[in-house]
């Protein structure tokens, strides 16, 4: 699919060469004849690179490239100015406002085609860098994110995990389920196997990582037997 330029331009000679010109060299090619029109297809369009003249009807390229900047979508789009306006004061403002390259008319289009090149590889190599990054950032997140596991535990054994993570002993998780502590240490030693943690503060902290009552349904562990073990 080919890049496409917006040519904003009211002299209709000019904005011809240029599409013509453009559309020769493999590019897609949109034209407005004012700043208004250039907003209304830059909305549908999407263009990847404004050539804007400064002096156009009803909105001059100044305040088309104002409006444009403040649009988070187009921060980065590269406008070029062409204008026969060629005092230094002029080309400042430009700058100021955002502008990317200044050519003065009469322009040569070789010259142009060069620049245009130029601004449109570097865009895209700023937006492959930034996707890149993005990614490498996401993936970067994902591994630090503890995932939530399911081990399958049985009841009980979530039961006395519940307790341990709320940091009761085994004496008091034996009368909390009516247990005795060879069973609840019986337990205990389950879930070290099962999670390949060697002590009770090892156990709970792999539990809290990886959200191992979490990732459970509400009702898992909920209801407690009455009975000994």
């Amino acid at each position: 699919m080919p890049l496409t330029l917006l040519v904003v331009e009211d002299d209709p000679a000019i904005a011809l060469a240029l599409v013509d010109h453009f559309e020769a060299e493999g590019y897609g090619v949109v034209h407005a004849l004012t700043g208004e029109d250039a907003l209304t297809l830059l909305q549908r369009y999407h263009p990847h690179l404004v050539l804007a003249d400064i002096t156009l009807p009803y909105m001059d390229g100044y305040e088309l490239v104002r409006k444009l900047r403040k649009l988070p979508a187009y921060r980065l789009l590269p406008i070029i100015f062409l204008t026969a306006r060629g005092q230094v004061e002029d080309r400042v403002r430009g700058y100021q406002l955002g502008c990317d390259v200044y050519v003065a008319k009469p322009f040569d289009l070789v010259e142009l085609t060069a620049i245009v090149r130029n601004l449109l590889d570097r865009t895209q190599m700023i937006q492959s860098a930034l996707q890149v990054r993005s990614s490498q950032t996401s993936e970067s997140e994902s591994e630090r994110k503890p995932q939530s596991l399911d081990l399958d535990l049985p009841e009980r054994e979530v039961q006395v995990l519940d307790l341990l993570c709320h940091g009761l002993s085994n004496r008091k998780i034996g009368l909390e389920l009516r247990l005795s502590p060879r069973t609840v240490e019986k337990y205990v030693s389950r879930l070290l196997q099962r999670t390949d943690t060697s002590n009770r503060a090892d156990l709970v902290r792999y539990a809290m990582e990886h959200h191992l009552l979490e990732a459970r349904s509400p009702n898992d562990g909920e209801s407690r037997s009455t009975g000994s073990e």
